[in-house]
């Protein structure tokens, strides 16, 4: 049975929130003493208490994980997100000092700025794949380092309010990438789909206004964070759907010593693609296994142009223009196992750099 798709109040509530946070940010002409709620109404988006705590208030030196005090996580998404559930399960001693960025770029510029000392961030679907723009924000912040990894595995739950029934529901709510991953049991369901740009927000309207006849798809965390209930559990289609997460830091941070770990690699080629084999003999040769390959575009050199001459040797010269890219290489083992194979690889590549060296956790 086919989905079918609806609109509702909700919708405009939650593309306008969505939309605002999307705003650029003030000037930074702009005075320093003006008020925290009109700081917060420039922004274009509703800033939470502690957030505008964390921007006016004075940052201390990061403190030390093994000193007991709790480290400042920041997440990228709301509360109530399937990152916050992310944080909490990679920092659980430091949940109650976890903090949303609803943009994506602020959960780096939270570290350089020494308001958090850890990042959560998501990097991949196991159905859907990477997220690029995380990718993209790795290479442009390069005192950012790559201290964890976490693979979870999703768990799109239905919540509603504490006192609806399931057969008063009239439609569910959910991002659209959710709601891909459940279309058998929605369609089961037999009521109304409605897209949202975010989950986690969709949740907390629903709780806040008492929304009795919808439904989100959405996190366990988000039914902790505002008061809902879980009607149902698991309602992906696919059983291996996994989310996989960075955490990230200031670098750099002490390599891992786990036997479990990885590190990436991020380099561009001088001939391009066609020298990626050489990459990949180079680490085969010294035993260091790839386990991951992406590409991203090199923002610093966009454009190759290679210039060949005529076969012939008719003194015409011709030239071809290529994208060029990055290639971010995940492999096994330490920085100190892939050291030997580094300098062969800078011989080949017109830049390299090393993202980090981690531990691999896995929730399974």
């Amino acid at each position: 049975m086919a989905l079918r798709i609806s609109t509702s109040p909700i919708t405009a509530s939650l593309k306008h929130q969505h939309q605002n946070r999307k705003k650029t940010y003030p000037d930074a002409s702009s005075s320093p003493l003006r008020s925290a709620e009109e700081f917060a109404s420039r922004l274009g988006f509703e800033l939470a208490a502690a957030d505008l705590e964390r921007l006016f208030r004075w940052t201390p030196p990061p403190p030390s994980a093994a000193g007991g005090i709790p480290l400042r996580v920041a997440y990228q998404g709301s509360r109530g997100s399937y990152s916050q559930e992310a944080a909490a399960a990679a920092f659980p001693s430091s949940a109650g000092a976890a903090f949303p960025c609803h943009h994506m770029e602020a959960a780096f510029a939270a570290l350089e700025d020494l308001s958090a000392d850890r990042a959560v961030v998501p990097l991949e679907n196991s159905l859907d794949g990477p997220i690029g723009r995380n990718l993209d924000l790795l290479l442009r912040h390069p005192a950012v380092v790559i201290s964890g990894e976490l693979l979870l595995p999703v768990n799109h739950c239905l919540l509603a309010l504490p006192s609806s029934h399931p057969s008063s529901l009239r439609r569910v709510v959910s991002h659209p990438q959710a709601l891909a991953h459940c279309r058998r049991r929605l369609a089961a369901l037999d009521i109304a789909v409605e897209e949202v740009p975010c989950a986690a927000d969709a949740a907390r309207i629903v709780a806040e206004e008492g929304i009795a006849d919808t439904a989100v798809i959405g996190s366990r965390m988000a039914a902790r964070e505002f008061g809902l209930r879980v009607l149902e559990e698991n309602l992906q289609d696919q059983a291996e759907n996994v989310n996989r997460f960075l955490q990230l830091a200031l670098g750099p941070t002490p390599p891992p010593i786990t036997g479990r770990e990885k590190t990436t690699l991020a380099l561009s080629l001088l001939n391009g693609p066609s020298d990626l084999f050489l990459a990949m003999r180079i680490l085969e040769s010294r035993g260091v296994k790839v386990t991951r390959v992406d590409h991203r575009p090199n923002r610093s050199n966009p454009v190759r142009v290679v210039v060949e001459e005529d076969k012939e040797d008719k003194g015409i010269r011709q030239e071809r223009v290529y994208m060029d890219y990055v290639y971010i290489l995940d492999v096994e083992g330490n920085r100190s196992d892939v050291e030997s194979a580094l300098a062969r690889l800078e011989e080949i590549s017109g830049s390299l750099r090393v993202l980090g060296s981690y531990k691999c956790t896995y929730k399974l």
